[in-house]
């Protein structure tokens, strides 16, 4: 499930971005504004944002220069009323991947998103493909086509597993995880995450195409070997 950044200093568009985006089945975290926005950063895994401009303390020219000075290439869709020329060209030239004036098509938007997802090689096509080894999102299986093994994976396995080779050599820390596969509400403790790490790596032991690594106090990270 992909994880998606909505940053707009508006409570009504942040509702209606919010249920337009679940309704697709992307996961969904709000800011109302830039600072708010680097504050989740700092604790979710974010594939991608959509961005206001003109909002209090740090407007959306400002936050996307920031990360863009930073070396974060997160793509980014700037969202706003501003529909200007020179608007836009400021948008581009702060390192913006897109930019759409409100009010919104909502279809367009979302088709945009899917190609800025494309573009950033995040399998928007729902699978994965690690060596011989295919991850399907929609059926929610890891088949190894070298060997012909097969395995179907609950749920919540696969969504960790996924996550991890969508970004391979990439450390996600335990509450990151949390966050993104069983939600920032959920009741259930970090200690879920190490659970099913270990179920995960007795499933796939035998298998070459990739392993999952421990990061001493900081987390896991899927690396691949072939």
């Amino acid at each position: 499930m992909f994880h998606i950044l909505v940053v707009d200093d508006d409570k009504n568009t942040r509702r209606l971005l919010t249920a337009v985006l679940e309704a697709e089945n992307y996961s969904v975290s709000t800011a109302q504004n830039g600072e708010d926005a680097l504050a989740v950063l700092d604790k979710t895994h974010v594939d991608l944002i959509v961005l206001d401009i003109m909002m209090p303390k740090m407007d959306g020219y400002e936050l996307t220069t920031l990360l863009r000075e930073t070396n974060n290439d997160l793509p980014i869709l700037m969202l706003t009323a501003k529909h200007l020329p020179e608007d836009k060209h400021r948008g581009f030239q702060s390192g913006t991947d897109d930019y759409m004036t409100k009010p919104i098509d909502e279809t367009e938007m979302l088709l945009r998103i899917k190609a800025l997802l494309r573009r950033a090689k995040i399998a928007s096509e729902r699978k994965i493909v690690i060596g011989t080894v295919t991850l399907d999102y929609d059926s929610f299986t890891v088949t190894d086509f070298s060997s012909g093994e097969k395995q179907t994976l609950p749920q919540k396995e696969f969504l960790l597993l996924y996550k991890l080779l969508s970004y391979p050599g990439k450390i996600f820390t335990r509450i990151q995880l949390m966050d993104e596969i069983w939600g920032a509400d959920s009741e259930t403790g970090w200690e879920t995450v190490t659970v099913h790490i270990g179920r995960l790596r007795k499933r796939f032991e035998g298998w070459n195409a990739f392993t999952i690594e421990s990061v001493r106090g900081l987390g896991y990270r899927a690396v691949k070997k072939e």
